[in-house]
Order: structure tokens, then sequence, then C-alpha cells
């Protein structure tokens, strides 16, 4: 039926029937099959070509006059280039997000995710142990709606700037298939997360620098400057005379040493395994002497040493001209973590087995022996960083020439 809707026409409508209204173009009342007549505005988006319906409002709770209003103003909105329907849409969508917004915290979210996805999986302590760490204290607390591309890239920011580029990838990992978990759950959830965001291209990731015997030297002498911070210099070579991680050292407390032996508590260590870490001689020279607090500090062990990355770069600084002066050819770009692999490598080389080497990495035992073996082999694991300690000083101080000696603490 065509004709200008008024009220007069639409009290004569009956069930089925739909006036279109001769003066603005898609306005239609239509009358239900319950007898009730609905005003809506009918339209073409002209960025999709889609025909569009919205509901203007039930007859007796607005009137045709009021509905004409609204129809106008839609007819103007589409005129415009705008697509009334979709803007309706995000507006209930954004009232939806800000109710639930108490709710669907990035933390609680998270709780979700652990709970019905990665607690069923092996790797559940380190995927949780990475939201603990990383995620929840810098955005835990956001609404996952407001999460964006910046929080993302300043969060991965701060695990880089640690010397962590690969733990940064990795927890982007495990972030991603969060948020993409979710999103599947809520359609009016996007994720931030977009290509390009990892911090190591694909053939960086499985890293496997290890310092040469000329490099040993060459960072052991730029420590030895006096220009570095001693708990920086400290720890670095406590890292190479124990095989440890960076956080597993720098993290270290007074309270955690038992004579000559460094106990690590699961919440720290990477398995979420505690770890006895025997300390020899060589390395035990290094750990500051506390009664308490952090052992690598620079505030008398009220806080831990923070200043990696800046002290990185002096370090690498330091190496630089000092191999520039000798007449070496420069060193190959490192990281803290490449002290590790080197100390591994070292014990290989001192006659150490495979199996107590990677115990002292702190890694398990492989297949039913990881199950079955409960000793500690504290013993086996101190010779092997014996061997290791030895070995380094023969290479700080070799028989030929004494290139370099090994510092007193001062």
């Amino acid at each position: 039926m065509q004709g200008k809707i008024t009220k007069r026409k639409v009290d004569t409508l009956e069930a089925g029937q739909v006036l279109h209204d001769q003066e603005i173009k898609g306005f239609v009342a239509r009358c239900l099959n319950s007898g009730a007549v609905t005003y809506g505005y009918r339209y073409r988006d002209k960025g999709t070509g889609k025909q569009r319906w919205l509901g203007l409002g039930l007859h007796g709770s607005i009137t045709a006059d009021e509905a004409r209003d609204l129809a106008k103003k839609r007819a103007g909105d589409v005129a415009d280039h705008r697509d009334p329907v979709a803007e309706l849409e995000e507006k209930r969508a954004a009232a939806a997000r800000e109710r639930q917004a108490d709710t669907n915290t990035v933390d609680a979210v998270l709780d979700q995710f652990i709970n019905r996805h990665v607690d069923k999986l092996r790797s559940a302590k380190t995927v949780k142990r990475s939201f603990e760490v990383y995620v929840r204290p810098r955005i835990g607390r956001k609404s996952i709606y407001d999460v964006k591309r910046l929080d993302i890239v300043q969060l991965l920011d701060a695990i880089e700037d640690a010397d962590k580029a690969p733990t940064a990838d990795r927890v982007l990992a495990y972030l991603r298939k969060a948020f993409n978990w979710y999103a599947a759950r809520d359609e009016g959830f996007v994720p931030p997360i977009v290509k390009g965001m990892a911090r190591t291209k694909p053939a960086d990731r499985a890293r496997t620098r290890a310092l040469a015997d000329d490099e040993i030297r060459s960072v052991w002498q730029a420590l030895n400057t006096g220009e570095l911070p001693a708990a920086f210099c400290e720890a670095v070579r406590a890292l190479l005379l124990t095989a440890q991680r960076r956080d597993e050292i720098g993290l270290a407390q007074a309270e955690e040493l038992d004579g000559d032996t460094l106990l690590i508590p699961a919440e720290r260590y990477k398995t979420g395994l505690p770890n006895a870490v025997p300390l020899t001689a060589a390395a035990l020279r290094w750990f500051a002497d506390r009664k308490t607090g952090y052992i690598f500090s620079t505030t008398g062990g009220k806080k831990p040493f923070s200043g990696w990355s800046k002290s990185k770069r002096e370090l690498d600084a330091l190496i630089a001209r000092q191999r520039k002066k000798d007449g070496m050819k420069p060193m190959a770009p490192w990281v803290l973590h490449d002290l590790r692999r080197t100390a591994r490598s070292l014990m290989s080389r001192a006659g150490v087995s495979s199996d107590i080497a990677e115990m002292v990495l702190g890694h398990k035992l492989a297949g039913v022996r990881g199950v079955y073996d409960r000793h500690s082999y504290a013993a086996e694991k101190r010779d092997a960083l014996e061997k290791l300690a030895g070995l380094v000083a023969l290479i700080l101080d070799p028989p030929a020439d004494n290139v370099v000696q090994i510092a007193e603490r001062k």
C-alpha cells in the first residue's frame, strides 16, 4: 500500500498489511499478525549495498508524526553515507561492554582461559607464570575491551628491554592464544594483537650463540674496568659460573643461600620446580655477603639490581673499544642468556656428562629416568661446576700468555 503515513491510515491497517510512505522513501508502517503496528525505515547501505531495516517503534508508544521525524533523521544519515543500523549496533555493544567492564577484565579473561584450556596442557605452569610475571601486573585490571595495540607494544617493550626478546615472543604467543580464545566466545571483542609484533625473526628464535674463549676474556676484562655497576659485574660473572638464568641469579636473596648452595624457589624457576645450585668458591666470591635482602643490589639489598639493559649496552661499548685497541675483530652481538649456553658448552668440553650438565641447568632427565630416578645428584652437580670454574680460570689465564687476571672483590 502506498500513501502518507498518518494516524488515521495506520488505525485502518489489517494484519499483514504494509503502508509505504509517499513522502519519505523507505518509511513504512507494518501491521503484525498480532494486530500491533510497528514503524520502520528500510534503506540500502551505500557502503556495502546491503538492505537494512531499522525499527522506529510501536504505534502507541510513538505517534505517526514522531515516527516520521525519526525516519527523516535516518534518511539524512543515509544521505551522509552513514549506516544507522551499524551505528545502533555499535552503541548497544559499547553499552554492553561498559556493563561488563568490571567482570571482563584481562585478569578475569585469563582466569577463564586457564580454567577451560591451559590447565589441561603440560605447559600449564609455564603459561600461568608468564601471565603472573609479565601480563597481569601491567594490564590485568584493564577491561578486555580497552586493551589497545599500544598496551601490547609497551608490554613487549618492557620484556625486551630486560634483554629477553625471545621471552617477549613467548608471552606474545600465550597472550595471542588467550585473546583469540576469548574472541571466539565474544563477538564484540576484537583482539589488539596483529602481525609484526614479534621481537625476533623465526631464524633467530632458536639461539645457538656461545661465546668463544677470546670473547669470554673480553667480557671479563671489561667487567674488571670498574666503569660498570659492581652489582651488574658480579651478577654477570655469577651467571657464567653457575649456568643459571638471569632472574634466577639477579633476584637471589640472602635467605636463599644455604652455606655454599643457592636454593632457588619454584616460583622463580622456569620449570616451576625448586633448584639447588652448588656454588663453587669461584662463584661464591661474587655473591655479596648480606644477612637479608637481595644479593645483587645497588640499594643495600632493599631492591634487586634493575639496570640490566643500560649496563649491558655499556658493557658492549667497553668490549668494542678494548677489542679495537687490541687489533681484534668486533665481537658478534650477544645477550646475557648466551652465558648459560656458553657454560653448558664448557661443561661438555671439561668432560662433564650430558645428563649431569643438563641437571646443572635445571633440566629434568628425559623419559622414564626423569620419573623414577629421585637421586639429587648434588655431588655430581658440584663436581660439574668445579670443572666449569677450572676451565673458565684456564681460559682467563691461559698458560701460554696471561691474558687477563680474575678480578678480586673490592
